[in-house]
């Protein structure tokens, strides 16, 4: 009996002695591991998620009781209607006075039809093309081509018109530069009288006719002016022939567009000739008149002739102007015609390819804006309704129905029994408080207690203690708690900006590199994996499945991080890095990582990646 109990001590012996050595080696094995694993590169990540950005100016400050509080008006004006007295008990919302809103109505109805409009129009953009709009785009192009087509057919009936005025005008000005010639070099009046030497011209004849020297002199002046226009018109004319003599009318637009801008330089030239020489002619018949003398016939025969010169030379110079107007009209029109061409070709196309996506991005800019015009407008409307903004009593009414108020006098006084909160703040941060924002409030002494208040003053005139500039902010509790007591000391966050929907990732996650941001992202089924898993304490993820991403920031607070481009909702993110402080390996890989994103920042991919 006692054998076998000590054979079956000796087995349990054994077994037991066995179960030791794998406990030992298990626990020698998972020490390896585990100290594998601690020295191995851990990472914590974070999701990228939508939510609620919050902007905020955070104080420090006290509850006071609140035995009275001023109440002023955010806007001047006229008051048009008080609703309590002094001594009347009031809920927090009660409306005490009212300023004149016509104006605001106005604001706010306009912001609205703004805003209505704006839609309308990115409502209109994203329409399929309308089938009229096309068709009309269609038509303008078409007429616009038929327009260069007949600006191209007037101009090649002005060159016609044109080579046929400058073959009218030399019909005429053969005949009168000759005549001009002969009254001037002839020997036309000489033949005609008998007393006069054959063998002198009439310029000689003019002016020996004249002895007193004044009027010498002023004679003098007529011929010297006709004898220069003379030669001036007959040298333009003499060219102007001989070029007339060498085109025709098929000759290219370029000759006779020249050859027209000549001939009227010509014909100005010879009519301005006519003009002098009229002017000689009739100083001297008014000279001989003045002297009872006789005017020689064939002056009066010049004098008659000169009156058909001027008539012909204005009649080609009319007809050659207006010839010249009609063809830098019709060429005018040929380029006007090709520019609408190439802008109507440009927005028929745009039509057919629809919405651009700048200009939708426009659209919605401005949608925007007018949103945000509507809110300030509303917001102003809403601020000439002056309410109590918490239970109490009127104690003093300090206005009446017609006066004016100034946006810095107490309309009235609120007496209650309720506490608020009164925090300070720097002049840094106070210009981005405006009464009616929200806050969160917190006290050291409650550590539970979160209550919610609203900003219902701010110090008008800051307070300076050894250099520095702060203002005193009142914030009125939403609601009472009976554990929060008069000087409790408390944290108030005044939210200045709020975005919902927004895309937000850690603070954290954000690296900066220059004027550009970055995150590292989990990449692959690593991601997936890596938000299954609980990362307290970090995660091992392998190197290959971590990538640098570029990213656009927008509102960011001490936690989180608005991201504007560059990420997706569902995104996994490093927030923070654990490298073991004893391995050398770990650091190495930093290094390494780090060499990567310098020489990704340094490749022109880097921005494009962003986009």
């Amino acid at each position: 009996m006692m054998s076998k109990i000590f054979k079956q001590m000796l087995r349990y012996k054994l077994i037991t002695g066995i179960l030791l050595i794998l406990v030992a080696a298990g626990g020698y094995f998972g020490y390896r591991g585990l100290a594998k694993d601690k020295d191995a590169t851990r990472y914590i990540t974070a999701a990228v998620k939508k939510g609620t950005m919050i902007i905020s100016v955070s104080g420090n400050g006290q509850v006071l009781p609140s035995d009275q509080l001023d109440i002023k008006p955010k806007v001047p004006g006229e008051v048009v209607y008080v609703g309590v007295k002094n001594g009347q008990k009031v809920k927090a919302g009660t409306l005490l006075v009212q300023i004149d809103d016509s104006d605001a109505q106005k604001r706010a109805r306009d912001a609205k039809t703004s805003l209505e409009t704006a839609k309308l129009e990115l409502d209109k953009l994203l329409e399929p093309v309308d089938e009229l709009d096309l068709l009309k785009a269609e038509n303008d192009l078409a007429k616009a081509k038929e327009s260069k087509q007949k600006a191209e057919d007037n101009t090649i009936e002005a060159y016609e018109d044109a080579f046929n005025a400058i073959a009218n005008a030399f019909l005429d000005l053969p005949t009168v530069i000759t005549g001009l010639r002969d009254i001037l070099y002839s020997y036309g009046i000489a033949e005609s009288e008998t007393t006069i030497s054959n063998y002198l011209w009439n310029i000689s004849i003019f002016k020996n006719s004249i002895d007193d020297y004044k009027d010498r002199c002023k004679l003098e002046k007529f011929t010297d002016r006709a004898e220069s226009n003379y030669k001036t018109a007959r040298t333009k004319y003499d060219e102007n022939f001989e070029n007339y003599k060498n085109a025709s009318r098929y000759s290219e637009k370029e000759i006779i567009e020249a050859l027209l801008n000549e001939t009227i330089e010509a014909t100005k030239s010879i009519a301005e000739t006519v003009k002098s020489e009229t002017n000689l002619l009739d100083f001297v018949v008014d000279y001989f008149s003045d002297h009872d003398r006789r005017v020689y016939s064939k002056i009066t025969k010049y004098q008659s002739d000169l009156k058909i010169y001027t008539s012909k030379t204005n009649n080609h110079l009319s007809s050659l102007l207006s010839i010249q107007r009609s063809l830098k009209n019709s060429e005018e029109a040929i380029v006007d015609a090709e520019r609408s061409i190439k802008e109507l070709v440009l927005s028929l196309a745009k039509l057919k390819a629809g919405a651009d996506e700048l200009d939708i991005r426009a659209k919605k800019i401005a949608i925007q804006q007018k949103e945000d015009a509507l809110v300030d407008a509303q917001q102003s409307l809403a601020d000439h309704y002056i309410r109590a903004p918490f239970d109490g009593v009127i104690a003093n009414l300090n206005v009446k129905k017609g006066e004016s108020v100034s946006s810095n006098q107490a309309v009235a006084t609120l007496i209650t029994n309720q506490k608020i909160a009164e925090i300070t703040l720097n002049e840094i941060d106070i210009p981005k408080i405006k009464v009616g924002q929200k806050a969160n409030i917190t006290f050291d002494a409650i550590e539970d207690l979160n209550l919610t208040g609203e900003v219902v003053e701010i110090d008008a005139l800051g307070t300076v203690n050894q250099g520095v500039v702060t203002y005193g902010v009142k914030i009125a509790f939403d609601t009472q708690d009976e554990r929060v007591k008069p000087g409790m000391t408390l944290t108030a966050n005044i939210i200045t900006k709020a975005k919902q929907n927004a895309l937000l990732i850690p603070s954290l996650a954000v690296k900066q590199r220059g004027n550009m941001f970055y995150v590292q992202i989990v990449g692959g089924d690593n991601a997936k994996a890596v938000l299954s898993t609980d990362n307290a304490f970090g995660v091992i993820i392998p190197k290959s499945s971590l990538r640098v991403q570029p990213v656009q920031v927008g509102l960011s607070n001490d936690t989180m991080t608005e991201i504007l481009k560059g990420l997706k909702q569902g995104d996994v993110v490093i927030t923070q890095t654990i490298t073991s402080s004893i391995n050398s390996s770990s650091s190495s890989r930093q290094s390494q990582q780090n060499i990567k994103t310098e020489k990704f920042f340094k490749s022109p991919n880097a921005v494009k990646k962003i986009r």
